[in-house]
């Protein structure tokens, strides 16, 4: 496993449509999933540590940005011919299993990621009420440790900043995780 730092935030970069499948069968798009506020848009997995070692928190950060009025959506774009821990059926054991509160769309043929630039799992993206980018930071300092108690929510503080003002923070440190898994 290889670490892998997605980059810096490029502030007003517009959110791209897409149309994707989620474990229960809806399709979603930008309509769809936004809320009053923007959207949060997470790319992760089911194999990675990294995000097997945040989602609980994650899951819990949803709720939270979700009562701030923004929608919010994880998606998997990992081949999981060489994955099998990513395949649709696993997602939707762990979506059921963990009870996301957001819908998890499966990125078969990976053009969402690409579109995205997603570079690793987890990696965030969000976007104002014009669906223009503020935040491609991390969820919080704790990576693949157990978080402190006293550690910064750094999405969910970026997110309030966001439905207050419309910008994201100028600081940002850039999430890690495992690379997205390309096909060959």
């Amino acid at each position: 496993m290889m670490a892998t730092s997605s980059p810096v935030c490029n502030f007003g970069w517009p959110a791209v449509d897409f149309e994707l499948e989620d474990t229960q069968g809806a399709r979603h798009s930008l309509a769809t999933l936004r809320g009053p506020q923007g959207l949060l848009l997470m790319f992760i997995c089911n194999h990675c540590p990294y995000v097997k070692a945040i989602i609980d928190r994650l899951c819990r950060d949803a709720r939270q940005v979700q009562a701030l009025g923004f929608g919010v959506a994880a998606i998997m774009s990992n081949d999981p011919a060489d994955y099998p821990e990513d395949s649709f059926a696993n997602m939707q054991r762990i979506a059921r299993q963990l009870d996301f509160p957001f819908p998890y769309l499966y990125d078969a043929t990976q053009d969402v990621a690409r579109a995205y630039g997603a570079v690793c799992t987890p990696d965030f993206f969000a976007f104002n009420r014009r669906l223009e980018l503020q935040y491609r930071g991390r969820l919080d300092a704790s990576g693949r440790l157990p978080a402190a108690p006293e550690v910064r929510r750094e999405l969910v503080e970026a997110m309030q900043l966001i439905a207050e003002t419309g910008r994201g923070p100028t600081d940002q440190t850039a999430s890690i995780g495992c690379s997205i898994k390309w096909r060959a």
